[in-house]
């Protein structure tokens, strides 16, 4: 990427563990910088893209949804989001937040659903067509702390929780598990305690941007 080209920005991790509230900060302090920031969501972003969302996560079908067909929307989505959001907000020079991307799909999808890795590669291949973050945040905290969190923030919302959150914890085991390996092989990745005070969630997360800064080749 050129100076003139903005930076994309992914939030990992399993539920519950802060990523709406870290990416406000994160855009905050990058605007504190003088840097323009867009922060979006996957699934979801744009108008089509929030339909699919619906439908996968909140809406109450009277079938199951197939493993597959779930992938699928999930994708589908992603495409629709990255014509219409992402590449052309990068190609402004505005710096792209996004509360999950391709590493939730393969966490999910992949080691959550057990759907085949190959297939999900093909899938990322035809629709982000190379594309890949500059760096990707994984909040890290202890499954039964992030579920009693989303399990919180949903009855405060007065909101059911989604598809995913009601899923047994030996799921969330496999999802985070696909985390901590994708982690471990990416070095785009930063991974951060989000068990911590969120006063020191964010100090770690801010000390990461600096780095990425000064010495991450962002800039």
């Amino acid at each position: 990427m050129s100076n003139n080209t903005g930076r994309f920005i992914t939030f990992e991790g399993g539920e519950g563990v802060g990523k709406s509230t870290n990416i406000q900060f994160v855009s905050e302090w990058l605007q504190q910088q003088g840097i323009r920031t867009l922060i979006t969501r996957e699934p979801g972003g744009t108008e089509i893209a929030e339909k699919i969302r619906n439908d996968l996560l909140k809406a109450h079908h009277n079938e199951d949804m197939s493993d597959l067909a779930e992938l699928l929307l999930v994708f589908a989505a992603r495409a629709q989001h990255l014509e219409k959001v992402i590449r052309p907000a990068l190609a402004s020079g505005t710096w792209v937040l996004c509360d999950r991307f391709t590493d939730s799909t393969i966490a999910y999808q992949g080691y959550g659903r057990g759907l085949s890795k190959e297939v999900i590669a093909s899938l990322k291949k035809l629709v982000q067509q190379g594309m890949e973050p500059d760096c990707t945040f994984l909040l890290e905290a202890p499954l039964e702390l992030g579920m009693s969190r989303a399990r919180g923030r949903a009855a405060d919302a007065g909101e059911q929780v989604d598809r995913f959150e009601t899923e047994k914890l030996e799921f969330f085991q496999r999802v985070q598990q696909g985390f901590t390996e994708l982690a471990e092989q990416q070095p785009r990745f930063r991974r951060i305690d989000a068990s911590q005070p969120l006063t020191q969630v964010q100090k770690a997360i801010a000390t990461q941007m600096e780095q990425l800064l000064t010495t991450g080749g962002l800039v």
